[in-house]
């Protein structure tokens, strides 16, 4: 250690542990505490070593301002309170703010149309989940609505295309269809095999004319192979 490095400590030891009379009734250790480390306690007490605001230039400018030191939109300053308390009642103002605007949206959503993909025990402890890679596209030329996904319970080889027109005053019908890989592929990559099936790993839409999946071979072996597929939506 150089004699600077030394100094520093020396310097940081005199400042925060020196005996505080003035802190002898005060709940908690008779010392300064570190002055990072107060900030981080998750307790509503008051800060041992409060900041030193004075000269400040940001506080100098609002003490100077009335417009903005009366301004609500300013967050209030508590220089006696830790990041802990700050953070609680920051976290309050910002549920309090999305409050209002949860409400009106809530009201304004409305159920569109119901569609049952499968049925499941009573129970949800015991359901197992069977809806998966729920992937949502929304083509703004024709203003429709597509989400990709698969059901396990049904068979892992299907991926299912749910369409829904964005523009209610359009006539277009709701679609669901499923497409089903199944062996199609055994041709063009193993023309002696008869049982290669493959399941759907993951599903995208590629732009709004082109779907993306990647697909496994469903054996039980190690080596699977791995297929990525475009298919056109038509």
């Amino acid at each position: 250690m150089t004699q600077k490095d030394i100094t520093f400590v020396a310097d940081f030891l005199t400042e925060h542990f020196n005996e505080a009379p003035e802190l002898y009734n005060r709940k908690g250790k008779y010392f300064n505490v570190e002055r990072v480390g107060q900030y981080l306690k998750d307790e509503d007490d008051d800060l041992v070593s409060p900041p030193n605001v004075e000269g400040n230039q940001w506080f100098n400018f609002l003490k100077n301002s009335n417009h903005l030191k009366e301004s609500p939109l300013l967050f209030p300053y508590y220089p006696e309170k830790s990041l802990h308390f700050v953070k609680r009642q920051m976290e309050g103002v910002i549920e309090q703010c999305l409050q209002k605007p949860a409400d009106v949206i809530g009201k304004s959503v409305h159920q569109a149309v119901c569609m049952s993909l499968y049925r499941t025990s009573h129970s949800e402890d015991s359901s197992p989940q069977l809806f998966k890679l729920p992937f949502l596209w929304n083509d703004k030329t024709s203003n429709v609505h597509y989400v990709l996904f698969t059901i396990l319970d049904n068979s892992v080889s299907k991926i299912h295309i749910l369409r829904r027109p964005t523009d209610t005053s359009r006539s277009i019908s709701n679609g669901i269809l499923a497409v089903e890989f199944g062996n199609f592929l055994t041709n063009s990559i193993n023309e002696s095999s008869d049982s290669r099936c493959y399941s759907c790993l993951d599903a995208h839409f590629y732009d709004d004319e082109t779907v993306t999946v990647v697909l496994k071979e469903s054996v039980e072996q190690e080596e699977k192979e791995r297929v990525l597929a475009q298919l056109p939506l038509s």
